[in-house]
C-alpha cells in the first residue's frame, strides 16, 4: 500500500512512518510533505497514493485548502492536536483521526476502520466538506451581555464599533456612542469575534470593519483609523507590526 504523509513536524512524520512499517511491512511511504503548497504540487504531478495521513495545521495554512486546489479521491486519516471540540466533530462525522502523539494501538485501529468505511470518493468528499464546516467555519460570538446600572442588556456584535481597554478594564463602544464594561480581556474578545469583521489594530483596540470611515498615513510604516461618529478618538493607530496584516485584511 502506498501512503503519503502530510505533516509539518519532521519528528512526528518520521515516527508515523516507523509505526506504519511496524504495523504492516508492505506499506510504502511515497513522500513526506510539510506544507499546503508542497502538497498541492505533489498531487498535481504524481499518481494518487492509496492512503493519505494529513495533519490539519500546516506551516503555510490549514490542510483543507489542499482540497480546494486539487481533486482528492484518496481516503484520508487526519492527525490533529486539536481540542475536544474538534475531536467531537471527527467522531460525529465518522471520520477517523489520530490525536498526537500517535501510538501503535490508535494507528492500527484507525487503519482498520478506514479500510472498512472509506472506499467511495463521494463519501470521502462529503465528510471532508462536513469537517471543513465544523473546524474551519467556526461559530463566533453574536452578542455580549452587559450591565447598565441595575439593568442588563444584550449588545449584538454588528452594533459594536470597537472594543477597547481603559485602566485595565475592557469596554464596548457601540455604534451610537455608548460605552459598556465587559468581563473579558481583549485577548479573549479577539478569539470570540469573527476575524473577517473585527481586527486588533494595537494593544488597546479591536475595531469593526463596518465602522471604519477613513484610513490615513500616520507615519512611514503606520496608519491611523477613523471610525464613523468617533472622529475624536486619537489613539486608533495601527501598530507597526500590524500594518501589513491590516492591509491584507482590508484587501480580502
Amino acid at each position: 500500500m502506498k501512503v503519503l504523509i502530510i505533516e509539518d513536524e519532521h519528528l512526528a512524520a518520521e515516527k508515523l512512518k516507523q509505526l506504519l512499517n511496524k504495523i504492516d511491512g508492505s506499506i510504502h511511504v511515497v513522500d513526506m510533505l510539510e506544507t499546503v503548497q508542497a502538497s498541492i504540487n505533489w498531487m498535481s504531478n504524481n499518481p494518487p497514493p492509496d492512503l493519505i495521513f494529513m495533519d490539519i495545521q500546516l506551516d503555510d495554512g490549514v490542510c483543507f485548502e489542499i482540497f480546494e486546489s486539487v481533486n482528492i479521491t484518496t481516503p484520508v486519516i487526519f492527525t490533529t492536536a486539536y481540542d475536544q471540540y474538534a475531536i467531537k466533530a471527527f467522531k460525529v462525522n465518522s471520520v477517523d483521526y489520530l490525536l498526537k502523539p500517535i501510538n501503535y494501538e490508535d494507528l492500527s485501529a484507525a487503519l482498520n476502520k478506514f479500510n472498512q468505511l472509506f472506499i467511495g470518493s463521494d463519501k470521502q468528499k462529503e465528510k471532508i466538506n462536513l469537517l471543513y464546516d465544523q473546524l474551519v467555519k467556526k461559530d463566533y460570538k453574536a452578542r455580549f451581555f452587559v450591565k447598565i446600572g441595575t439593568h442588563f442588556h444584550s449588545i449584538t456584535t454588528r452594533d459594536i464599533a470597537c472594543f477597547y481597554i481603559r485602566e485595565r478594564s475592557t469596554f464596548i463602544k457601540s455604534l451610537v456612542g455608548k460605552n459598556y464594561d465587559i468581563d473579558y480581556s481583549l485577548e479573549q474578545v479577539q478569539n470570540m469575534v469573527d476575524p473577517d469583521k473585527f481586527f486588533r489594530i494595537n494593544r488597546n483596540y479591536i475595531i469593526n470593519l463596518d465602522s471604519i470611515s477613513d484610513i490615513i498615513s500616520y507615519s512611514t510604516h503606520r496608519l491611523k483609523v477613523t471610525l464613523k461618529n468617533f472622529e475624536h478618538l486619537d489613539d486608533l493607530i495601527v501598530s507597526r507590526d500590524k500594518t501589513t496584516e491590516f492591509k491584507q485584511w482590508l484587501d480580502r
